[in-house]
């Protein structure tokens, strides 16, 4: 039987999603609790891979048991005590046997987080720019993106991706503040990028928000802009932006 399991992290302590020899990736620790419950080893595939220190408020990823789960509330809690801290399973659902968390995935969402105070209480989740950024001139060049297919001048160089074309569906920044005073001193004001597509390149959206990030510090104009994603080069493009900052929002699925 094949299952999705719901869950989230904090990246910071991670070398990303995939489990890789020399470091710690989420999937390692979730394969060894699986395992240790069932007492069977389990793998199991994700939506996609983030990168070191990249956050993901909502993951999906599926595995299969010869016999299923017998009692989702206890497989859920003994998990939970399993993962540590930074990784929290939210439900396990029953699905087809052909599922696939990645192949299936319809839509996934980023967002970046940019803050203009510094602080040493939200520093792990965001990137301080300590220069206001021309937030429309940003959502200027990011509609350009919507009409975008190659998106080579963002992937990673030398990556395993067949092919550099996505359908962004959705980029805009937006200002947020702590209108509301909730815990005041930790976040005051800033902005926030939120990125949705079909599939995303590796390192895409980092690099993506750094080039936009030079666009509102007036670098870069919209004209230049248009030449770095025709020119289908990453080295014309923005650095990438840190990790910390970037999170997987949320994924969608057809039958979810």
């Amino acid at each position: 039987m094949r299952y999705f399991l719901k869950l989230s992290y904090n990246g910071e302590k991670f070398h990303g999603w995939q489990s890789q020899p020399n470091a710690v990736g989420v999937q390692q620790k979730i394969e060894e609790a699986l395992s240790i419950v069932t007492r069977l080893p389990i793998s199991i595939v994700g939506a996609g891979r983030t990168d070191a220190g990249v956050h993901a408020r909502e993951m999906y990823a599926h595995f299969d048991l010869p016999e299923g789960v017998k009692d989702k509330g206890k497989l859920i809690l003994s998990l939970n005590r399993l993962v540590g801290k930074d990784i929290a399973i939210a439900d396990i659902i029953q699905v087809s046997d052909d599922a696939h968390a990645r192949f299936d995935a319809i839509e996934r969402t980023y967002k970046y987080f940019v803050t203009y105070q510094k602080s040493p209480f939200i520093y792990p989740y965001t990137c301080h720019s300590p220069i206001r950024l021309d937030i429309g001139k940003m959502n200027e060049a990011a509609s350009i993106l919507l009409h975008t297919k190659d998106f080579t001048s963002f992937a990673k160089l030398h990556s395993d991706a067949k092919t550099n074309i996505c359908d962004v569906r959705y980029a805009s920044w937006e200002k947020i503040d702590n209108a509301d005073g909730i815990m005041p001193g930790l976040f005051e004001e800033g902005i926030v990028f939120t990125i949705s597509a079909d599939r995303f390149l590796r390192n895409m959206v980092r690099a993506v928000v750094g080039t936009l990030v030079e666009v509102g510090r007036g670098k870069i104009t919209l004209e230049q802009f248009r030449d770095i994603i025709a020119k289908k080069d990453r080295c014309s493009a923005g650095v990438s932006m840190p990790g910390e900052a970037l999170f997987l929002w949320s994924v969608k699925y057809p039958y979810l």
